[in-house]
């Protein structure tokens, strides 16, 4: 098949020839367009309601069916949401926009044209700085910036259900008619790392925001990448677009494999085709998705002549008289409502609790976990650097080994906090407060208290009895003693260790090293 040659090239990166004498001063760039499903109740010009798992074609009005007769009623929500994301984003808000026709045919798009704002969309010339940890050790920030071309407001087709052993197509048009927001950001990214940095952090703002839940394995993220590769200060080169891709790993996978497919293609003499391809996450590699020409010849535009002109207004004082200030989309007023952006977030995490920046970066990266931190901040007088240990290691890989969000941990923070002041008090040693945290988390409701009494975890308080099991652990081992003698000062942990499993991690560990080293000195 004419496939078969793309497949056998999938199992490995393209091949970099030697024919350029500097394959190095190529370079990839990237450009990427977004759809971002807008949380809303209804749908972008129907009274619809939006659901992922409802059953098929249960959502869909006459509208969404593209029944004769039916008008769109523009959502205000929807309004509200791309006004919104477009203030975050640092664009202009046009307030005057437009609506058109994009007229195309597919199967799951029933009027035969698709509703968006070709001529003038909602907002433009906006910019998305994004960061990334850079460097040697992966721990320094890198921040950069992408410029946003225009956010725009459109429907979202239906969607095509295949099967292959039948050769039949189903047609789902639940989705047909929900809003997007298509962000288009311009080609200012140089490799797959960068994007997917970038799609991260739209992803983060857009949560933040509540103008689209942001998750990719629903839909309600989807990116199309634009990527071409040319010599710095030459003209851009042709582009492929890689579509619908909905994993930030997996976009910097196809990005990357792109760029060098594109460059083994101009080493070896060829000429990059301007086409369309699909990532397939399987083996890990892109190869060409052409559907029938016929399906989709040149896209034709027209104005949309069922919807007028959208119009906003920058504040309450450029209302027309009559027009009801609640009814309208007021700019200022979304303006005063926009919650802390994720970067404001992380930068107030390092200045506040003095924690690292790749630990302000886990925090806000993962839904819920910057108030828990600072909840178990609040209620434990032990430093932030100390808590947050137990909230990026302990606390999330739980979650992730269990794949739960911090809203269902079974340890709240007041739990881990009062776990934490018994360490720090003395009450246990830190081994030990892992041991009661791992209980406290498989027997939900129990209190860090009464795990350490029920399992007389507490710490061996009898001075006697550490220093006979001191004692016999040195008298035992006399060649560790031995070599601590002779200068081998790292030997005495091995001796701390063997005294902790004597005492299964209850004796206090300072104790037991001035203990030690006295007896070995």
């Amino acid at each position: 098949s004419p496939t078969s040659p793309t497949m056998a090239r999938c199992d490995s990166s393209p091949p970099l020839c030697s024919s350029l004498s500097s394959p190095q001063e190529l370079v990839g760039v990237v450009g990427l367009e977004i759809h971002a499903q807008i949380h809303s109740n209804t749908k972008l010009f129907s009274g619809s309601q939006v659901g992922f798992l409802a059953p098929p074609n249960s959502l869909v009005s006459f509208l969404d069916a593209s029944l004769p007769g039916t008008l769109p009623v523009l959502n205000r929500r929807c309004v509200e949401a791309a006004v919104m994301t477009g203030l975050a984003l640092n664009c202009t808000i046009n307030n005057k926009s437009l609506f058109d026709r994009k007229h195309y045919f597919y199967a799951d798009l029933p009027a035969g044209y698709q509703i968006t704002q070709q001529r003038q969309p909602i907002a433009v010339n906006g910019m998305l700085t994004y960061s990334h940890l850079g460097g040697k050790k992966r721990n320094q920030v890198v921040n950069k910036t992408v410029q946003i071309k225009q956010i725009q407001l459109e429907q979202d087709s239906g969607k095509s259900l295949h099967d292959d052993q039948r050769s039949q197509t189903l047609i789902d048009l639940n989705r047909a008619g929900v809003g997007l927001m298509e962000l288009v950001m311009e080609p200012d990214m140089s490799c797959g790392e960068e994007a997917a940095a970038a799609v991260r952090e739209l992803q983060l703002i857009l949560q933040a925001l509540g103008t689209c839940q942001g998750n990719m394995s629903e839909g309600q993220l989807r990116v199309d990448a634009n990527v071409s590769v040319h010599m710095p200060g030459e003209p851009l080169g042709i582009r492929t677009e890689v579509k619908n891709i909905n994993s930030a790993r997996y976009l910097a996978r196809a990005i990357d494999y792109e760029i060098q497919r594109q460059i083994g293609v101009l080493q070896r003499g060829g000429t990059v085709q301007n086409e369309t391809r699909k990532f397939d996450k399987d083996v890990k590699c892109n190869h060409p998705f052409n559907p029938p020409s016929f399906l989709f010849p040149l896209c034709r535009f027209m104005p949309e002549p069922n919807l007028p002109p959208l119009i906003v207004y920058k504040d309450n004082a450029s209302l027309p008289t009559g027009v009801d200030a609640c009814q309208a989309v007021v700019v200022e007023r979304i303006r005063e409502g926009l919650p802390e952006l994720p970067s404001v977030t992380r930068d107030r995490l390092v200045q506040t609790y003095a924690i690292l920046p790749e630990h302000s970066f886990t925090l806000v990266n993962e839904d819920g976990l910057v108030e828990y931190f600072e909840a178990v901040v609040r209620e434990t007088k032990r430093e932030p650097r100390n808590v947050i240990g137990w909230v990026t290691n302990e606390l999330l890989s739980l979650l992730k080994q269990k794949d739960q969000s911090v809203s269902q941990s079974p340890v709240s923070p007041s739990a881990l906090a009062e776990l934490l002041e018994l360490q720090e008090t003395g009450h246990i040693s830190s081994s030990v407060a892992k041991q009661v945290f791992q209980e406290m988390w498989r027997s939900s409701g129990k209190t860090a208290l009464q795990v350490i009494q029920e399992q007389d975890l507490g710490l061996v308080s009898d001075t006697k009895e550490i220093h006979n099991i001191c004692q016999r652990v040195v008298d035992s081992h006399p060649d560790l003693v031995r070599a601590i003698r002779n200068g081998n000062k790292k030997v005495l942990n091995k001796l701390m260790g063997l005294v902790q499993k004597e005492t299964k991690g209850r004796a206090d560990p300072v104790v037991v090293r001035a203990l030690l080293e006295e007896k070995t000195s």
